[in-house]
């Protein structure tokens, strides 16, 4: 069913637009929740809590980009739930490992008075992205957006662990010079 039908159903207050949205991007959602809390039931959690945000949120909204809207509220939500973990736990785990790859090159979070700065900053950092070459963009989005391990990167690209780790670097490297290069303090 395509993404406007399926909308189409949100809007009419259709139940069966729940169903349709798993048929389509279940796997999606709960592979990209998986790789943020590396827990089943709390990823199922997140992806059905995905589902109630989109019944609550359309309508009014409509979504463009549906995969990229229901990815993004499964992507807030499951980081939501391994902060909440972590604040309970204190325990180090492989998304602490991920985030804090990027401490060096992105600033660190501050209070909502910034939030017009943040925005800024994540329309620098798409512009970067863009300008990068396909394959550097893919390996950094696969890392940082959606949570995907080394050797998966390397498996889905057919390359080695080595090439997908220094092309890493050298993303968040230039990451951090483009940002202070615009302005933004580190």
């Amino acid at each position: 069913m395509e993404d406007r039908a399926i909308i189409e159903l949100y809007w009419n207050r259709d139940q069966s637009a729940i169903a349709e949205t798993d048929g389509k991007y279940g796997g999606f959602l709960r592979n990209l929740s998986w790789n943020v809390l590396r827990d089943h039931g709390d990823a199922e959690e997140c992806v059905n809590d995905t589902y109630l945000r989109a019944w609550n949120a359309i309508p009014p909204d409509r979504p463009a980009a549906f995969r990229a809207w229901l990815g993004r509220v499964a992507r807030n939500l499951s980081l939501d739930r391994w902060k909440q973990g972590r604040a309970q736990k204190r325990g180090g785990d492989s998304m602490e490992l991920l985030l804090g790859e990027l401490d060096g090159c992105v600033p660190a979070p501050h209070s909502m008075e910034r939030v017009l700065e943040d925005r800024d900053i994540a329309a620098l950092i798409s512009k970067f992205l863009r300008e990068l070459p396909a394959e550097s963009r893919i390996m950094f989005l696969r890392r940082y957006w959606y949570g995907q391990d080394i050797g998966a990167i390397a498996a889905g690209l057919g390359c080695g662990q080595g090439k997908v780790k220094s092309a890493l670097f050298r993303t968040r490297k230039a990451l951090r010079a483009y940002l202070e290069s615009e302005g933004v303090s580190i």
